[in-house]
Formats: structure tokens, C-alpha cells, sequence
């Protein structure tokens, strides 16, 4: 018998695009330990700071209701979340580069990170 040599097929187009992110880069290169995300470092430097006034202050000027309450957890702002009319918290990254958030809502551990745009 002699040696069988093993057959591979050639990669397709779409399994060499699925390996690429929206970028074009490699998402395999960005990708931390087993697959997992990068790692968000904006975690790591935030001040412990006290909510302010559970309301959103922008959608009771409009008189507006909101869906959930964020806290900025860089200065503990308070407002609406994204699925809110306002979106004030989004707003609120974009006035001043405050990158986390969390939800107020009680036993909640949920935090969004603006930059990553992704959980933390």
C-alpha cells in the first residue's frame, strides 16, 4: 500500500469572507484568549461615583417618558437609554466621551461601553 496523501478542498469565498470582520481585518487577530472580544480597558479607569437623580432630566423638560435609566459611570449622569424616545445617554457619550454606562434598574449588572459598542 502506498502512502494516501490527505485531500482538502479548497476554501470557499464565503469561508475566507467569514473570517474577516466589517473592516476587512482579521477578526481572529483582534480576538482575545479561546475567541473572546477584546478586552474593554474603559472599565478599569472609572471613578466609583453615586447616580444623580433617577429621572432623565432632558425627557422631563419635553415630557417625555422613558423605557430604561442609565448612569454614566464616569460622572453619574443620569438619562434615558437608546430604546427611549430621547436616547439621552447616547447623546450624553457624544457631548462628552464618557464611554460606560449602566443600567439603574435594580440587581442589574448590564453596562455598555460606547467606543466598543458592545457590553462590558
Amino acid at each position: 500500500m502506498g502512502e494516501q496523501q490527505a485531500h482538502r478542498a479548497p476554501l470557499s469565498c464565503e469561508a475566507v469572507a467569514m473570517s474577516l470582520d466589517a473592516e476587512g481585518t482579521k477578526a481572529a487577530a483582534r480576538a482575545g484568549l479561546n475567541g473572546q472580544v477584546p478586552r474593554c480597558d474603559h472599565v478599569d479607569v472609572l471613578p466609583l461615583v453615586e447616580p444623580g437623580r433617577r429621572e432623565c432630566l432632558p425627557c422631563l423638560a419635553a415630557d417625555r417618558a422613558w423605557t430604561r435609566l442609565l448612569m454614566c459611570l464616569s460622572c453619574g449622569w443620569v438619562s434615558c437609554s437608546g430604546d427611549s424616545q430621547g436616547g439621552h445617554a447616547k447623546a450624553h457619550y457624544q457631548e462628552t466621551d464618557h464611554p460606560v454606562a449602566a443600567s439603574l434598574e435594580p440587581g442589574s449588572t448590564w453596562r455598555w461601553c460606547y467606543v466598543h459598542r458592545r457590553n462590558v
